[in-house]
């Protein structure tokens, strides 16, 4: 290689991004998981007392998306938790949403995804949750076309088959399955799943012959 080659330059980082790396260190810790509250040093707020609001909110606002996606809403409210100036608050999450590093779009789009797979909640609990994290309600109304119908039946069923495991559903009488159905019916309305899909998911799965159970485990 040529001794006057030039020697590419590493991109930018979140820091360079923002006239200077921030007064707080940028490493979530290790257990913090996505979407995960990053802790803060107890005497930060005595330390952020004479430094430039900018520079302070700037400081949170990555300490906060290190740790996972967050929405505009809920580092608004850190910021404001943090006595963070409205007017400093606000030039630097329109700087953050202009560099899409707060994006409610793709948080939603992501919620959905996750909360969907993972919990198995229904499309009503993920409208809660969104709407909780200050998620317009087009954004969420859009995140929520990609959960299906069939779907939301899916994540019932795997729900109602999982907690009916170990009973033997063939020797249940009207009563035991009365209280089977309503337990089970509840658990599935708290998960935002319809009475109607909890119903009928209930009822399909009590009803299932005695060689599908195994499936079930």
């Amino acid at each position: 290689m040529r001794e006057d080659a030039v020697t590419a330059e590493p991109p930018p980082s979140l820091e360079t991004m923002f006239d200077g790396p921030p007064p707080l260190d940028l490493e979530p810790p290790p257990e913090e998981e996505a979407f995960g509250e990053p802790p803060f040093p107890e005497d930060e707020r005595d330390s952020d007392a004479d430094a430039d609001p900018e520079s302070v909110a700037r400081a949170i606002v990555l300490r906060q998306l290190s740790a996972g996606p967050r929405t505009r809403h809920q580092l608004a409210v850190k910021l404001k938790d943090r006595e963070v100036p409205e007017a400093a608050a606000r030039v630097v999450l329109d700087r953050f949403e202009e560099l899409t590093l707060i994006d409610d779009r793709e948080f939603a789009a992501l919620w959905v995804r996750s909360r969907s797979e993972h919990r198995h909640l229904g499309s009503g609990a993920l409208r809660r949750e969104l709407r909780d994290k200050g998620v317009a309600e087009p954004l969420i109304a859009e995140a929520l076309e990609q959960l299906s119908q069939d779907a939301e039946r899916e994540s019932a069923q795997h729900l109602v088959a999982r907690k009916l495991a170990r009973v033997d559903r063939g020797s249940l009488d009207r009563k035991e399955r009365d209280k089977h159905t309503r337990r089970l019916v509840a658990m599935l309305v708290r998960k935002g799943h319809s009475p109607g899909t909890a119903f009928s998911v209930v009822a399909e799965e009590l009803d299932r012959e005695p060689e599908e159970w195994d499936a079930d485990e």
